[in-house]
């Protein structure tokens, strides 16, 4: 299956993110969203990426303007109609992905593909909700979509080798690192990563040392390129909050319980850097 039309239902960070790439590579993309003003604001996000990227030399002049062109948004999912497989990256709330798969399974032709970019819902459970579980899959871009390379593939209990294959032969077509992953909450990466943001919180609130020293630590000592409480502010607090809570609702175990600071902070509304406050001030 060569897929050459893909919607993405979400028009926020991740959702952009996704279109910009799938656009940039000669996909037609419909984006979606049940907001005019997140069109817009992602359309932009598009624009301003593209444009960073061709100051740097990693995009042609002509670019922008023929990968914006690509991008069709909309507000209506029924829009999605040609598509042969849809991204849905809306937030990260069951309720909400729920009626989108729904609605979707009554949108799309029977052989269209449902992936979703959730980051720790289990897929099997999102696989139950459509009528066409062997087509669903997942599909976990990382942020900042255009720049990072790994693709989480995830594979409900229900999806069929054939979904499986056209999902990672469209991610290497994409120039990206497609790694296979069997279903389970937080998947690999958020179950290795949000353990270890959750413990840097732990620190932070027992007062062993401040955040600039937490990550400091963790850069210079560990190699990592940024620190877990700078990295928290980039996810978003709130995200980080709701996969802590999955993790710990599925495994039923207390070494997943979100930190108290964790909880407050998300209770202030301070989320990190699109909030201008989390761990750091921006």
């Amino acid at each position: 299956m060569q897929i050459r039309t893909v919607g993405v239902v979400g028009a926020g960070t991740m959702g952009n993110g996704i279109a910009q790439v799938l656009a940039t590579h000669g996909l037609e993309v419909w984006l979606a969203d049940v907001s005019e003003t997140a069109l817009t604001r992602g359309l932009e996000a598009i624009r301003n990426s593209l444009e960073r990227l061709i100051r740097k030399g990693a995009l042609p002049e002509d670019a922008r303007d023929a990968t914006l062109g690509r991008i069709h948004p909309t507000t209506v999912l029924a829009a999605l109609a040609p598509c042969q497989l849809v991204v849905e990256a809306a937030t990260e709330n069951a309720d909400i992905k729920q009626g989108i798969f729904k609605a979707l399974d009554d949108v799309l032709p029977a052989e269209a593909i449902l992936a979703t970019n959730t980051s720790s819902i289990s897929l099997t459970r999102i696989a139950a909700w459509s009528r066409r579980p062997e087509r669903v899959i997942g599909m976990h871009f990382m942020n900042p979509v255009p720049v990072m390379q790994l693709v989480e593939v995830i594979r409900a209990l229900q999806t069929d080798d054939a979904t499986h294959a056209a999902v990672t032969g469209l991610a290497e077509a994409l120039g990206k690192t497609p790694v296979t992953v069997r279903d389970g909450a937080g998947f690999v990466s958020n179950r290795v990563l949000m353990p270890m943001i959750n413990e840097a919180a732990f620190v932070l609130y027992e007062n062993l040392a401040t955040a600039e020293d937490i990550d400091t630590v963790m850069k210079l000592g560990m190699n990592h390129p940024i620190g877990p409480l700078a990295l928290a502010d980039l996810i978003g607090l709130d995200t980080c909050l709701s996969i802590m809570d999955i993790l710990y609702t599925e495994f039923r175990d207390s070494k997943y319980r979100a930190c108290p600071l964790l909880v407050q902070m998300v209770q202030a509304g301070r989320l990190g850097r699109k909030s201008g406050q989390g761990f750091y001030r921006y």
